[in-house]
């Protein structure tokens, strides 16, 4: 049946609630790599990469593969009830890839909010308390726990009421109006005032921020959050979710600073677009939750484990780690021209690690003040000449890139080219 983008809007509109946002009026029909067509046949370049799960691109065809043979052999048991060699497997791949030392052990969910929630699940188990600790601008999901300890009222906190308690916020160093020091200090009033740190099972971090404008967490800072928790018992969740997966030029992104976590959430790219997540973590606190605590009925599924075996087949075979860094140059290269530019819309340097790259629109060429929801209209300009582009960041003013690492460097040029004449247009 023919359809258009503006009969689906329609139809959208009146059978979904408005609380499920979407960021462009494109209706997908088909897509490969990193190009997408819309039900009326247009062409786009996917800049957003599913919000960072098409690491390896849509449709790469080992994860088409793996997955045609799993479904010819059965789609579903449920782990807890008939277990699967899959599900063994790939806890054994990630346990050997684990960003610390140590015995390792994995248990599989399906969604990233899933992932934190239960990331602090096991830390309290182990522990024995209550107290959680996160940094402003961080998201974590939708779900109740992930959204209190989401660093951001609107939207993910402010129509749900009641939030569970004993989750505390820190300022996230910004380089700019927060330091490392101003955190920690702030951390330590925290302790003081509000929670003793013998009452905190746990601090979650993102390696680089993804909602809250790919900001990355300094070194320093996770190297204290490293040696307070050693001190006091709490225990350290890197929350990989979106950095998880060579997208920021190592599997993992808290390995680009040294400091080894004990818990590690994941999920997005592990499936190259089947819906999984997880929890990666020391071995004998895995062990701390009993038989029956931790688990679901769709978690760690047949076809999304199968695409996660053949998402880190294909991530060592195609050097994806290594890609990733090359073309977060090219990313790089062309944003820093931009920001030098006076006859485009003024631009920040970029940021970020590897392929996870960010700018900000800013007020005026020299200044670093942004322009608080602009960004929304530069994806949307975007999105009119064929680019699929998202924005983020505390105010709405920071553009991120999530190119599928598998993307050609023509293909990444031809959407930057499009980023362009958008910043020479809104000048």
């Amino acid at each position: 049946m023919s359809t258009t983008n503006k009969a689906l809007l329609d139809r959208r509109a009146n059978a979904v609630p408005r609380g499920v946002a979407t960021s462009t009026p494109v209706f997908a029909d088909r897509a490969e790599n990193a190009e997408l067509w819309d039900v009326e046949g247009r062409r786009y370049i996917d800049f957003g990469g599913g919000i960072a799960v098409l690491n390896v691109g849509h449709r790469h065809p080992k994860v088409m593969a793996a997955v045609k043979t799993q479904l010819e052999r059965f789609t579903h048991t449920a782990f807890q009830v008939s277990a699967y060699e899959s599900y063994i497997e790939l806890a054994e791949k990630l346990n050997a890839r684990a960003p610390f030392t140590g015995p390792a052990k994995t248990i599989f969910f399906s969604t990233g909010g899933e992932a934190t929630e239960n990331a602090v699940k096991i830390a309290r188990a182990a522990t024995g308390r209550n107290g959680v600790i996160a940094f402003c601008g961080g998201f974590h999901g939708r779900t109740l726990l992930a959204s209190a300890m989401t660093g951001k009222v609107l939207p993910y906190k402010a129509p749900f009421g009641t939030l569970p308690g004993q989750v505390y916020h820190l300022p996230f160093p910004d380089g700019q109006d927060v330091s490392v020091e101003d955190s920690l200090k702030m951390l330590g009033f925290l302790f003081a005032s509000d929670i003793g740190p013998e009452q905190v099972a746990a601090i979650i971090i993102e390696p680089v921020q993804g909602e809250g404008g790919f900001r990355i967490a300094p070194t320093e800072l996770l190297q204290q959050l490293r040696a307070l928790c050693d001190q006091h018992g709490i225990k350290l969740i890197a929350d990989e979710v979106q950095t998880g997966f060579a997208r920021t030029g190592k599997l993992f992104g808290i390995e680009h600073s040294g400091v080894e976590p004990d818990l590690v959430s994941v999920a997005k790219s592990l499936g190259g677009g089947m819906p999984i997540s997880g929890v990666i973590g020391r071995a004998d606190l895995m062990d701390s939750v009993p038989p029956g605590g931790l688990g679901g009925t769709y978690a760690g599924a047949p076809l999304a484990c199968a695409a996660a075996l053949a998402v880190l087949d294909v991530i060592e075979e195609e050097k994806l780690v290594e890609r990733a860094n090359t073309m977060g140059k090219r990313f790089e290269d062309r944003i820093t021209a931009w920001s030098s530019r006076k006859d485009l819309l003024p631009v920040s340097a970029p940021r970020g690690l590897g392929a996870m790259i960010a700018f900000d629109v800013l007020e005026s060429h020299g200044s670093t003040e942004q322009r608080a929801g602009f960004a929304a209209t530069v994806c949307a300009k975007a999105c009119e000449k064929g680019l699929i582009l998202l924005s983020c960041g505390v105010k709405g003013a920071t553009i991120r890139l999530l190119t599928p690492l598998t993307a050609s460097d023509a293909l990444v040029d031809e959407g930057l080219d499009i980023i362009e004449q958008v910043l020479a247009e809104l000048a």
